[in-house]
C-alpha cells in the first residue's frame, strides 16, 4: 500500500509553497509502508532560522486555503527544526545544519520518494538568483586579474 492521492496532493501543495519561500532540497518520502501514523514525510531546509519560519508560514498559509490545519506543530520558537503534522503528511522544515546532522533521508532511505512535480515551479527565479550570485562572485576575481596585467 502506498501513500494516498490526497496525501500526495497535500505534499505537492506544501512543496510548492516551500519553493515560493526559496526552500532548499525539498524531498517527499512515502513512509506509508513503514508507519501507520502518516503517509508522507516532506523535508525541506533553509540556511537561517528566519527563513525556516518563513517557509513554515508559507506552507501553513497555502494549506489553510484548503481548510487544512496542522494537528500538531513543534519547534516554531527555535526555528531550527519545525515539524508540522497534518496527519496524512508530516512536514519537516530544518535549518541546513540540522538537516545534515539528523539525515532524515538516510534514516528513511529504503522508502520510495514521491514525485513532487516541482519542475519549472519558480525555477526561473532560483536560477536567476544563482546566476546573479555567480556573476557577483566572479566579478572581483576578474577585476583583480585585469589589474595585474
Amino acid at each position: 500500500m502506498s501513500a494516498s492521492e490526497s496525501s500526495i496532493a497535500i505534499a505537492r501543495t506544501a512543496a510548492r509553497a516551500a519553493t515560493d519561500k526559496i526552500a532548499q532540497d525539498i524531498v517527499a518520502i512515502d513512509v506509508s509502508e513503514r508507519l501507520a501514523i502518516t503517509d508522507v514525510f516532506l523535508v525541506a531546509s533553509a540556511p537561517s532560522e528566519r527563513q525556516v519560519n518563513a517557509i513554515v508560514d508559507g506552507i501553513e498559509e497555502e494549506l489553510a486555503k484548503q481548510d487544512l490545519k496542522p494537528v500538531r506543530r513543534e519547534g516554531r520558537s527555535e526555528g531550527r527544526w519545525v515539524l508540522l503534522d497534518y496527519a496524512e503528511v508530516v512536514i519537516h522544515v530544518q535549518h541546513q545544519e540540522d538537516r545534515v546532522f539528523y539525515a532524515l533521508e538516510r534514516l528513511w532511505g529504503d522508502c520510495p520518494k514521491v514525485d513532487l512535480q516541482l519542475v519549472g515551479v519558480n525555477n526561473e527565479a532560483a536560477g536567476a538568483a544563482s546566476v546573479d550570485a555567480t556573476a557577483t562572485d566572479a566579478a572581483p576575481a576578474d577585476v583583480a586579474a585585469n589589474d595585474t596585467e
